[in-house]
């Protein structure tokens, strides 16, 4: 899980190149080309005045380039900034949970909001008829229909395999072992269990023999078997829940080496191989509040490039409202994309690479820019109506483009340096503020990553759309916790924790019950004096050991340490 927080050491966002690696990524890069324009005389035919005299045509205007917009020379930290108009923060939804605070909701509640028994239902239904075709097939196994019961079940035993990691499925009904698990055999047998994990199906059999004969044309989805449940995902996350203003976009990978057209290496990245979904979550907790597969760059028509289609399509004002700011990194940063969020009322704030081709419309002129030489918090910047072009020099040299901020209100961020004597110490640097609220917004995704990570419900499997199948229940168990947490802290009592929470979870959807263990209590550690205390410094103690006698001062100004006591000092007084 790649850091987009600008830091000293190492620098991850500008060495972060998500578009980079096998695959043919080159296609990934925006293709904003502009229309050439070119200015012209109104006249620029041959006239002949009437004395006959032919007058020299003028010449053509040169093309005037990109970056005659802009200003000469990048400003100085001393050369104030005017903020942009604030556009006016109107949500379609009062943020948070959409539910009733009052009520107190189970583990299983909230998750029944992402897979509720409709969509189980039908993912049982589907199960059904992939198993039904498998045995004609000639697949032997015993098959019964599967019910909704059981499929939540069969989840719950997913879960409790996320909490007790084993190297083999077999492994949790192994029988007369010190190792044995005794729940799993309670639950379902092992048999059962792994023919539904043969068949578990999120598409209609039947249709998928139709979809798989488009193949090659454009007519064919490649997301055809998880369609049916990704779509009732998404949906679920935008109905239950609304986000804060932050917003942060960023990418996914979901581990898997399938081939399958959509599969792809990212080599900065902690899992290089996989599935890759665009997810836009809530910078406030890590809630995915939309996302979206990649399956290629001929899914996306506009030709804007598929991180401005991306950044474009999560925006959405009639869910969203309007005044939300979005966070995002290099990969989909753009003076087109961000100009088009602020034409609709949306703030935008993200780094930039100046030798993206996205990015030719950033300012590149060399006056007064920063350099190798330039000190540490050192920056400059160019305003562009409303947009702020940052250049910030920490480690290295850092760009940030904002609609959101003004160029520099006077913060500063620490940094450790190290001293000429060797040792590392703090010390403060001015920083741009849309360096700084970057920084502070940027991690909603990789925080929704985090907790995914702790209790995730991936497993090896030789099924590539299966993987998408656990991913989603990565997600709807972590955007319960999320909820449980928003509505404990709305209720002002205190939440359950991750652990504990899943614990539950998969207590509830195997149809067990357990004893929420208690919150222990604190208590302070503090020693107390077992004499009276006296300010007489004269006063030694009253008894002798191995003819050693203790003697107990008490300064009589009182020093107090971090605790807020009083600080003793004793000394031993020998014969």
């Amino acid at each position: 899980m790649a850091s987009n927080t600008v830091t000293s050491e190492p620098l991850d966002v500008l060495q972060e190149t998500d578009d980079d690696g096998g695959n043919d990524l080159s296609g990934l890069e925006d293709e904003d080309d502009d229309e050439e324009i070119m200015d012209l005389d109104e006249d620029d035919s041959t006239d002949e005045s009437q004395d006959g005299e032919q007058h020299t045509p003028q010449a053509k205007k040169p093309h005037r380039s990109a970056q005659s917009k802009f200003p000469l020379a990048w400003k100085s930290p001393e050369d104030a900034d005017v903020a942009p108009p604030a556009i006016r923060f109107w949500p379609a939804r009062p943020p948070g949970v959409q539910l009733n605070s009052a009520d107190r909701h189970t583990p299983l509640e909230l998750f029944k909001l992402f897979f509720s028994p409709d969509a189980v239902a039908t993912l049982c239904q589907n199960t059904n008829k992939q198993a039904a075709r498998n045995i004609e097939q000639g697949c032997k196994y015993k098959w019964t229909a599967l019910t909704v019961d059981e499929f939540y079940k069969y989840i719950g035993l997913i879960y409790f395999m996320a909490l007790i990691k084993l190297d083999h499925i077999r492994d949790y009904w192994r029988q007369n072992n010190i190792f044995s698990i005794a729940f799993p055999r309670t639950v379902m047998t092992r048999d059962r269990y792994r023919t539904i994990s043969w068949n578990v199906h999120m598409s209609n059999p039947d249709k998928d023999k139709e979809n798989d004969i488009r193949r090659g044309t454009p007519q064919y989805d490649r997301l055809f078997r998880v369609k049916p449940l990704m779509d009732r995902i998404r949906e679920a996350c935008k109905t239950f829940y609304h986000p804060q203003r932050n917003l942060s976009v960023d990418e996914r990978m979901v581990a898997t080496k399938a081939k399958t057209g959509m599969t792809q290496y990212m080599k900065r990245k902690p899992t290089k191989w996989g599935f890759k979904l665009f997810v836009m979550a809530d910078s406030s907790n890590g809630y995915t509040v939309d996302f979206a597969i990649y399956t290629g760059k001929e899914s996306f028509y506009t030709g804007r490039g598929i991180s401005y289609d991306t950044v474009m399509s999560f925006m959405d004002r009639s869910f969203l409202g309007s005044g939300y700011h979005v966070y995002m990194d290099n990969f989909y940063t753009s003076p087109k994309l961000f100009r088009d969020l602020h034409a609709q009322k949306f703030g935008a704030c993200g780094t930039y690479r100046d030798n993206k081709k996205a990015c030719k419309d950033c300012p590149s002129t060399t006056l007064n820019a920063l350099s190798r030489t330039s000190c540490r918090g050192d920056f400059r910047w160019i305003r562009d109506g409303p947009l702020v072009f940052v250049k910030w020099m920490d480690a290295q040299e850092v760009s940030v483009c904002s609609t959101i901020h003004s160029a520099f209100n006077g913060e500063t961020i620490q940094r450790k340096v190290k001293t000429t004597k060797g040792n590392w110490d703090r010390q403060k640097f001015s920083c741009p503020t849309p360096v700084l609220k970057y920084n502070e917004h940027m991690g909603g995704v990789d925080l929704s990553d985090q907790l995914i990570q702790y209790y995730t419900a991936q497993q090896k499997t030789m099924k590539w759309y299966r993987k998408l199948f656990l991913h989603f229940l990565d997600i709807a168990a972590t955007n319960a916790y999320i909820l449980h947490k928003e509505l404990a802290s709305k209720q002002l009592r205190d939440a359950l924790t991750h652990k504990v929470f899943m614990e539950e979870l998969t207590a509830q959807l195997c149809g067990m019950s357990q004893k929420i263990p208690s919150k222990r209590t604190s208590c302070d550690h503090v020693p107390v004096p077992v004499a009276k205390l006296s300010t007489d410094v004269r006063q030694v103690a009253s008894q002798v050991l191995d003819t050693e006698k203790v003697a107990l001062t008490l300064k009589e100004e009182r020093k107090r340490g971090k605790t807020g006591y009083p600080f003793f000092s004793f000394y031993q007084i020998w014969k």
